[in-house]
């Protein structure tokens, strides 16, 4: 299982020395995210400055760009990287497509299929497989000429993953995308009765299976050296989980273990703004359940017992404590059980 973090930046400048950091720490790879910052620009700086960490966004907004825009980043960074980026995609909510991007909103699994389709029909025609002709619902792409095509990328074209949650998006994955970024607010039980078999049902339609497709679990870490510590992280998790939990959209997890009701009520005090008291419902065993909770030496044997035989890859996470340069420890554990399988 490899193991990833996601780089917290408040300036992308700062990922010329980060980024290094976290290869050096021992990550197999290192990810970006779209918030107050473009999610390639960290990410072409640190091509420049790592050798071997494998780079990307987790994710990139897709439907604030289009099929060739994201086209032409991914095939330079591809080569800026020699290789080692991957192009995460995701599709944000309405709202923001619609009032911050200023960008079209409708039938979002079947636009976010054929932003992929595109994609990669228009590396087929760089990489001189076929004519560009790519005519969707959203997207056409019929014209390419010399000017404008680079030509076959050395290190060929980047993998595309794509995030999601629900089981439309997360069909889409398996039917069209080269692996999937699963979302933190889950569940072994959730990933195995919801996630796994919808991605089995994109796969069968694409004619492939599980072990032709790579699988990325965003994962929440709550750990700590000292006890005041580990319990101010504990607080931040559940402010973390009641917020996701108040979200009609990752309400499924909840109802894998019989916990819908709980989304309703954290539902209605989000619209009541008491967001400090949320947390207090988010008992030890939900916390337990969604996040990977204990101590430090227990974390590798614990995200083990999560994920093996569903990921590929875990991405450390906790977006309320976010320093993944203090999992040292951590992915050192991780790297030896990798030496080890």
């Amino acid at each position: 299982m490899k193991v990833y973090t996601t780089a917290p930046l408040e300036d992308p400048a700062d990922a010329r020395t980060l980024y290094p950091h976290l290869e050096e720490i021992g990550y197999d790879g290192a990810f970006s995210f779209e918030a107050k910052h473009d999610p390639f620009l960290p990410l072409a700086v640190a091509c420049e400055h790592t050798r071997n960490l494998r780079l990307g966004p987790a994710i990139a907004i897709a439907f604030a760009r289009n099929p060739m825009n994201l086209a032409n980043l991914a095939y330079g960074m591809q080569s800026l990287s020699a290789g080692r980026f991957f192009l995460g995609l995701g599709s944000q909510v309405k709202p923001h497509i619609q009032n911050r991007f200023s960008m079209n909103w409708s039938k979002p699994a079947a636009r976010m299929k054929e932003i992929v389709e595109a994609i990669k029909a228009i590396f087929a025609c760089w990489e001189g497989q076929a004519d560009l002709n790519f005519q969707g619902e959203f997207y056409k792409h019929t014209l390419m000429i010399p000017a404008f095509n680079p030509g076959p990328n050395p290190y060929g074209p980047p993998p595309i993953l794509t995030g999601g949650f629900g089981p439309l998006m997360t069909q889409v994955a398996g039917e069209v995308a080269d692996g999937f970024i699963a979302h933190p607010f889950q569940s072994r039980h959730s990933m195995e009765t919801v996630m796994i078999p919808a991605l089995q049902k994109g796969l069968k339609a694409s004619d492939r299976s599980l072990d032709q497709f790579e699988i990325i679990c965003a994962t929440l870490v709550v750990t700590a050296d000292e006890e005041e510590e580990f319990n101010r992280v504990k607080e931040a998790a559940r402010k973390q989980l009641s917020f996701y939990g108040s979200t009609p959209a990752y309400r499924l997890t909840l109802d894998a273990h019989g916990w819908g009701d709980l989304h309703l009520e954290l539902n209605r005090m989000s619209k009541q703004g008491r967001w400090d008291q949320m947390s207090e419902l988010i008992t030890d065993e939900i916390l337990e359940t969604i996040a990977v909770v204990g101590e430090r030496s227990q974390i590798s044997a614990l995200l083990h017992q999560r994920l093996d035989g569903i990921a590929d890859g875990v991405s450390l996470t906790h977006n309320r404590a976010p320093d993944p340069t203090h999992w040292a420890d951590v992915v050192a554990d991780l790297k030896k059980s990798q030496g080890s399988a």
